[in-house]
């Protein structure tokens, strides 16, 4: 018999959906019954989410200054908001938990509004904008990066460590095995649904510019965007070197077990899952952030000497061909570096954030909750 439905809401990219996903199989396992409000974009996550159901409730940002856009958002907002309460009203659920992005800011006002206990989980050093919108309304708020002190909402934070998926636990249980002169050499890069496009005009340029003893020992695994597929393909074909190039990979956690350097943005779940992994990383933030949220999850892990963080304006294909030319000689330098990365790794958030959860869902304060973790 359940103990009661979780409702969890999520934007629908994974820097969202990865970190709710995770607490939904803790949750599942210690008896409750999880439910997922997102949007269509979440679609491609939907397979492996361990949710009863996927429920989709109307959804809009207000980005716009255009007056029409404005009011159209709004309506959307307000229709969202009177779908996410009926389904409230239908589900019962203990608690609802908002991960951030725009879609949770229907159902967690609709939470509040009933007196349903409600909490976030911000993946980020910097809160997101629906996040912080929300923050005041919210019994608690679960921080990846978040400091319990000296924030506006510092008293009702607990600092979490952001959940990671069963996927990259297990790849967690490998060990770092350096690649050695001669050896393959496993690169992963990726940027995010934002960030890919500038990696893949960069990185082919920097392999090319590779000794090609160096070069044929690299194996690469790379996210490319539809749309830029044909040039990498063409690339690496010219190339003639061993590489996998995609959209997305399904198996990204078995690739970040095998590497033994990753080039990619700083979100907030990658820098998490790196850590918990344990693997050297180059960390590029994404330049176009708001809120300079990647350039802050970056500066966490550099502290620890697992990352080396490079804006993208400093990271020019003849620096990233220097950097692999380098680091591909000294797997010593690299091994450290792994070793930092998992230092810094928090593998039981999921464990700590549904305690957290349970004990929100029972009427504790955060203060109460802290205390029980003292």
């Amino acid at each position: 018999m359940s103990k009661g439905i979780v409702l969890l809401a999520a934007g629908g990219t994974g820097g969202h959906v990865f970190p709710a996903e995770a607490l939904a199989f803790k949750l599942k396992e210690r008896g409750y019954s999880v439910h997922l409000v997102t949007d269509s974009r979440a679609e491609r996550y939907a397979g492996k989410f361990p949710a009863e159901e996927i429920h989709v409730v109307p959804s809009a940002t207000i980005g716009s200054k255009n007056p029409v856009a404005v009011a159209r958002s709004l309506w959307t907002l307000w229709s969202g908001m009177r779908a996410a309460k009926k389904l409230i009203q239908r589900l019962k659920p203990v608690i609802v938990v908002g991960f951030g992005g725009y879609p949770t800011v229907p159902p967690l006002l609709a939470a509040t509004r009933l007196g349903v206990a409600s909490m976030l989980h911000e993946q980020n050093a910097v809160m997101g904008r629906a996040n912080k919108a929300l923050a005041p309304r919210v019994k608690a708020i679960a921080g990846g990066f978040l400091p319990e002190s000296g924030d506006a909402f510092s008293d009702k934070t607990v600092a979490t460590g952001n959940p990671v998926r069963p996927a990259i636990l297990a790849a967690a249980e490998q060990p770092y095995h350096p690649s050695l002169s001669g050896e393959p050499f496993h690169l992963v890069v990726f940027g995010g649904s934002q960030g890919a496009q500038y990696f893949s005009k960069a990185m082919p340029t920097a392999i090319s510019l590779l000794d090609e003893e160096l070069r044929a020992r690299l194996r690469v695994t790379q996210q490319v965007r539809p749309e830029d597929m044909e040039m990498v393909r063409g690339c690496v074909a010219q190339l003639q070197m061993g590489a996998d190039i995609a959209p997305f990979f399904n198996d990204m956690a078995e690739r970040l077990a095998k590497a033994h350097l990753v080039i990619c943005r700083s979100g907030a779940s990658t820098v998490s899952e790196i850590s918990v992994i344990g693997r050297p990383a180059i960390l590029v933030p994404y330049p176009h952030a708001l809120d300079h949220d990647q350039a802050a999850n970056a500066a966490a892990l550099a502290a620890t000497g697992g990352a080396k963080v490079i804006t993208q304006s400093e990271l020019s294909p003849e620096r990233i061909a220097s950097i692999l030319s380098h680091v591909m000689n000294d797997p010593e330098k690299l091994s450290h570096m792994a070793a930092a990365a998992k230092l810094a790794g928090k593998p039981d958030a999921a464990n700590l954030l549904a305690d957290m959860v349970e004990a929100i869902a029972a009427g504790k304060t955060v203060s109460e909750f802290k205390r029980t973790r003292a």
